[in-house]
């Protein structure tokens, strides 16, 4: 087997590997001789086909395998002697391609080499961290808050009209073709005007009623409505007003709190300022992390692999345009043309993601079981009803698999970098921390 280097500019490597015909055909009858004896032949022992007959019976089909494997071979001893580290799958073209048996084969491989990335000194790394504490004045925002979606009514000023987002307590009964129906009736029944809960048209008639005011709300049931005697039938609903009540914010005192799960309203808030500092924790981290990736990106300096630039330019390119193209959910649109500015990106991201894999392996960094795991269920979440079928798609799709891995390895990887790293807190308040996000996103 002979490999001469054909290429060597920057990254990108060229080789001509050639495997004689003899050692094609040596490699053929030691895969034959494997086999001979398990082959069951009529006429022959079990084990005792001749080496000739079996050539004859099985060379053509083991030729290709004897070749692949020769070649692949070669290659992996390539790489384990050079030390190089391909940035993509090497691109492997069979040059004679008028080979006939007894010819030796010729072989052309190219790649990128992946390039050697410079050792950092992380402790020379400064970064800063900001903390917010949850003040009083977030708490009581944040109760506020709670308070309203636990909203309550009460009652209007008698006579009042019933307007968008009160709720009316009515008596209703149903009919279809002048006779009620089964289960279109109901008693004492609230309901929020403009909840969208009764069938389409209902609640809209109901705006402007008083309380002791009788109703006649006429409506068609949708033609897929799950009762089947029901559907595009047109019915009316004579609905009596027992009462008009407007929304209000719940009070915030221990019954409220006990809603949301505290045993009182102190408890509520202390566990309100515990879910606001892990917040206040999680956009600190977020911008801490830019500020480490553009420490390293200062520090760093090294030539990218040209095709891992490219392929992450033309990523970029593609979701900017689909973000400034909303509307367009397929694949289906003109070719996208990447820009110096994607180019640009391209290259810090490539070079990031670089060295931050180097430092991950020589620090053995790993990703755990559990902690995918939990990943998938958090990413399963966003498909109800439809969980079990996406966790069985990433367990099937290595892709998938490592789309979801590669963002964990990420950031245990910055977490190793800033435990060694210069870190120093400042105390900012929450407008403070929230520029700072802000200005991430402008970046």
């Amino acid at each position: 087997m002979q490999v001469n280097e054909t290429l060597n500019d920057g990254l990108k490597r060229g080789y001509a590997i050639t495997l004689t015909a003899a050692e094609l055909d040596a490699k053929v009858n030691e895969k034959l001789a494997e086999a001979q004896p398990d082959v069951e032949m009529k006429g022959f022992r079990k084990g005792k086909v001749p080496m000739a007959l079996l050539k004859k019976q099985f060379g053509q089909r083991v030729m290709g395998e004897a070749m692949q494997e020769s070649i692949d071979g070669a290659m992996n001893e390539h790489f384990e002697k050079s030390g190089d580290r391909p940035a993509m799958q090497p691109d492997v073209k069979m040059t004679n391609e008028d080979w006939k048996e007894g010819d030796d084969v010729e072989v052309t491989m190219t790649y990128e080499a992946l390039p050697e990335i410079p050792e950092i000194d992380m402790s020379k790394i400064e970064l800063e961290k900001l903390v917010v504490k949850a003040d009083d004045a977030a708490i009581d925002e944040a109760l506020k808050n709670l308070a309203e979606t636990a909203q309550d009514f009460k009652s209007r000023k008698k006579g009042s009209k019933a307007k968008d987002g009160d709720q009316v307590v009515m008596d209703f009964v149903g009919k279809v073709d002048s006779e009620a129906f089964e289960g279109g009736s109901a008693e004492d029944y609230p309901l929020v005007l403009g909840s969208n809960s009764f069938i389409p048209g209902f609640e809209e008639q109901l705006v402007g009623v008083k309380t002791g005011e009788e109703k006649a709300v006429t409506v068609n049931f949708p033609d897929d409505y799950q009762a089947e005697h029901l559907k595009g039938k047109e019915a009316t609903f004579d609905c009596t007003i027992k009462d008009v009540k407007e929304p209000v914010a719940a009070e915030i005192n221990d019954e409220l709190a006990t809603k949301f799960g505290s045993e009182d309203l102190e408890g509520l808030k202390k566990q309100i300022a515990e879910r606001l500092e892990a917040e206040y924790a999680g956009a600190s981290r977020a911008v801490m992390k830019r500020g480490l990736l553009d420490a390293l990106d200062k520090l760093v300096s090294f030539d990218l692999p040209p095709s891992l630039v490219e392929a992450e330019a033309g990523q970029i390119a593609h979701q900017l345009w689909h973000e400034d193209n909303p509307d367009v959910e397929g694949h289906d649109h003109p070719e996208i043309e990447t820009t110096d500015e994607h180019k640009t990106l391209a290259e810090r991201r490539v070079r990031l993601g670089l060295l931050l894999a180097e430092i991950g392996q020589k620090a053995e960094v790993e990703v755990t079981d559990a902690e995918m795991t939990q990943s998938i269920m958090n990413q399963a979440r966003q498909y109800p009803g439809q969980e079990r079928q996406f966790f069985e798609f990433v367990q099937q799709n290595q892709q998938m698999q490592q789309q979801l891995r590669a963002p964990l390895f990420e950031d245990k990887v910055v977490d190793h970098i800033a435990e060694q790293a210069k870190t120093s807190e400042k105390e900012v308040s929450k407008e403070e921390l929230q520029k700072a996000v802000e200005a991430l996103e402008d970046e």
